[in-house]
């Protein structure tokens, strides 16, 4: 007796628009529910508020592009011989709520949920709380300067008087004698004179990650009219020689230089006290970058918890916003020498900034750099040439930009997989490349 196939019992899993001002990618994930019968294909509807629903079958694809349309509803359903299953929740993508120059994803969620009510109560909450906020700071705000402290006024021999404590000075001054006591070359207390920021301007949040030298944080830096959101670069000053400290400042102002959409740019560098006394620590703000690094993001886009699917475009417009920095940087003479996708970082606009420049050079006289002192390579990333020579120009950096788009093409695989180190020279040597991927187009 054979049994009859039925439709799909659940809706397509994980309904994701990504849209920039010229396409829209829709993509979703095979239902868990039971299919009931052989999966045949997707129907994706969408529909504007001046044109009717359509529907169209993609087949057994997992994405659909179209061109962008303002307030667009979009679901998918699956089906199979015996009809067609319940339709995914809508979403709708408006370019009010995206970026118009890069792509930006929303993923699917009930119109109408329960956890509006739960959304509005934190509101309401968090309302009322400013308010008595508001209402606290504004008293202290009467009592209170810039610099210090006013007490409310007396009367002393017939005269008005009102007292005044100093909090502290923020002069001019104060940050020379810092300066000074971080025992720095004079070049480098004369370029990052220009770059000084308040410490008190400066709240630090949570740390988003942290390494053997020092950790980067979330923060909050206080502007005349409005409150930036940065990332703030810490050293840990108490097992850092002399040398790193200044390795660690020359990488921040030699930032300050760079006015680039594609290359990290530095807000500014403070200093603040230890609690032992000894060295003044310091610290560098940069823009926050939401995304994180792009090696992080490949890698759990492909092997996360909740994976996410790349298409093609997205990964090539990664290479050309890497390809764009790079050839900014090199019209600046400068050689980056550890261009890799860890060292560059994604922010809210899924847009690629060429960041992390502690190895980086300025050419000043001829077109390449020699590597005077032992330091720590990353081989895998380095030319054939660098590797023998220690020699760098901005035709290595290429070969590292090279590596840079196997990175991307993989989603974040280590290059040269089942090779040492220790062996890379040599394996180059011998004509042996990196293999290409088996989802790379030829093209590409």
């Amino acid at each position: 007796m054979a049994t009859m196939e039925g439709v799909p019992s659940g809706p397509p899993e994980n309904v994701t628009a990504i849209m920039n001002e010229t396409v829209i990618i829709i993509l979703w994930r095979e239902p868990r529910a039971p299919l009931n019968g052989v999966l045949k294909g997707y129907k994706v509807s969408y529909q504007t508020k001046d044109q009717p629903e359509l529907v169209v079958d993609v087949g057994l694809t997992n994405d659909m592009t179209r061109r962008s349309a303002d307030n667009l509803t979009i679901r998918v359903s699956s089906y199979t011989v015996s009809g067609d299953g319940p339709w995914s929740d809508p979403i709708i993508a408006t370019f009010t709520n995206y970026d118009s120059k890069s792509p930006e994803a929303v993923t699917a969620s009930p119109l109408f949920s329960w956890h509006w009510w739960y959304v509005m109560l934190v509101v309401a909450v968090a309302v009322f709380g400013a308010i008595v906020g508001a209402i606290f700071l504004a008293r202290v705000r009467k009592k209170e300067t810039q610099y210090g402290e006013a007490f409310e006024p007396t009367v002393e021999q017939g005269e008005l008087v009102v007292r005044y404590r100093v909090r502290k000075s923020y002069s001019r001054r104060t940050t020379e004698a810092t300066l000074n006591r971080l025992g720095i070359s004079d070049d480098l207390k004369e370029k990052l004179r220009d770059v000084m920021v308040d410490r008190h301007k400066l709240t630090l949040g949570k740390t988003l990650g942290e390494g053997e030298f020092g950790s980067v944080m979330e923060g909050q830096l206080n502007q005349d009219d409005y409150i930036l959101k940065v990332a703030v670069k810490t050293m840990k000053i108490a097992i850092c020689t002399r040398t790193e400290m200044e390795d660690f400042l020359s990488e921040a102002v030699c930032m300050k230089e760079f006015d680039h959409p594609n290359v990290m740019r530095l807000i500014g560098v403070c200093l603040q006290n230890t609690e032992n006394e000894g060295y003044p620590s310091p610290v560098v703000i940069l823009p926050f970058m939401k995304h994180g690094d792009l090696h992080s993001f490949l890698l759990y886009s492909r092997l996360g918890d909740a994976p996410l699917y790349l298409p093609t475009q997205m990964l090539v417009k990664f290479m050309t916003d890497i390809a764009s920095g790079m050839e900014y940087l090199s019209s600046k003479n400068f050689i980056h020498r550890d261009l890799a996708a860890r060292n560059c970082m994604l922010n809210e606009n899924m847009n690629v900034c060429v960041a992390d420049f502690g190895l980086s050079k300025k050419i000043y006289n001829g077109d390449y750099y020699r590597q005077g002192r032992i330091a720590k390579m990353p081989v895998k990333w380095i030319a054939i040439e660098s590797l023998a020579d220690r020699v760098y120009t901005t035709k290595s950096d290429v070969w590292s930009f090279g590596v840079s788009m196997w990175e991307i093409a993989t989603r974040g695989q280590t290059p040269y997989p089942g090779v040492e180190n220790s062996e890379i020279y040599d394996y180059l040597r011998q004509g042996n490349r990196l293999k290409q991927p088996p989802d790379c187009l030829d093209g590409l």
